[in-house]
């Protein structure tokens, strides 16, 4: 019995309300919830807790959480969270919604060295709230008939699509995502159209599991996926829902692709607290 009630203060832990501080931001329509976690004040959230918190009935809403931490070596190490509440492979507009979070901390001044789950990437602060995000090379592109399939800090399924604006993204998107393929460990697709000099892009994502309105290494995916034939410097403009992204890139061989950046703005909608 003395055993078992000596365990009675740390289960308690999972009992007590919490009450968290939180920043809302927003990359071209994706939106994050946006915790500092400096000093590790929530490393006990669980998977329901941050899937609760990001529920845009019952929580705050968002398409995924992230958390900012203090790393040896690094400015910061970014934690990202899917809209499910487990943990994701890299986001491109949370990256620099997360860039520009820590400057308004005061962590970072115009340039950032951080650290994600794919690995290390640096950032630039640029004027009218838009960031510079280095994203990692890419090597190795699968190309089926009608597909293109490449990991972009994330594995996105890139398909060429007339009149995407008037497709049935969740729909078609779940057919992929879904297949004995992918159901797994998932594949985020993007549905990519030609306009003029422009692309538009609408992405189904995994861990969301339905349309968001932008998706930072999707657009980075499909800018890949739509380059030429010459191995030169490309800067792609994107269209998404959410709103105007660019990207830029030096493609060294058909399956090679270094010097990868996605710009576009990183914006900060409000802040709150919410008990848990």
């Amino acid at each position: 019995m003395k055993k078992d009630l000596a365990l009675l203060p740390a289960f308690n832990i999972f009992l007590r309300q919490m009450n968290i501080d939180f920043y809302k931001y927003q990359g071209t329509g994706n939106d994050f919830v946006i915790l500092d976690n400096r000093d590790h004040q929530y490393d006990l959230l669980t998977k329901e807790q941050i899937a609760m918190l990001c529920d845009r009935r019952f929580g705050i809403g968002a398409d995924g959480l992230m958390l900012l931490q203090l790393k040896d070596e690094y400015d910061f190490e970014m934690v990202y969270y899917n809209a499910d509440g487990g943990e994701s492979s890299m986001c491109g507009n949370g990256g620099r919604c997360l860039v520009s979070f820590a400057h308004k901390l005061g962590q970072i001044k115009n340039e950032a060295r951080f650290i994600a789950i794919d690995g290390e990437h640096e950032a630039t602060i640029l004027p009218n709230d838009e960031v510079k995000l280095k994203m990692q090379d890419v090597k190795g592109i699968e190309k089926g008939e009608d597909y293109q399939l490449l990991d972009t800090g994330s594995p996105h399924y890139i398909l060429f699509k007339p009149s995407v604006k008037d497709l049935d993204v969740y729909s078609e998107g779940r057919k992929i995502r879904y297949n004995k393929r992918f159901a797994d460990v998932g594949v985020n697709i993007n549905f990519v159209e030609n306009i003029g000099v422009n692309l538009y892009v609408r992405t189904y994502e995994r861990g969301v599991e339905n349309e968001t309105l932008s998706c930072g290494t999707g657009v980075t995916a499909a800018a890949i996926a739509a380059s030429g034939n010459a191995y030169k410097t490309y800067q792609t403009n994107i269209a998404t829902p959410g709103g105007k992204l660019r990207v830029q890139f030096d493609k060294v061989d058909d399956n090679s692709f270094i010097n990868v950046y996605l710009i576009g703005p990183a914006t900060f909608v409000y802040s709150g607290s919410i008990e848990i």
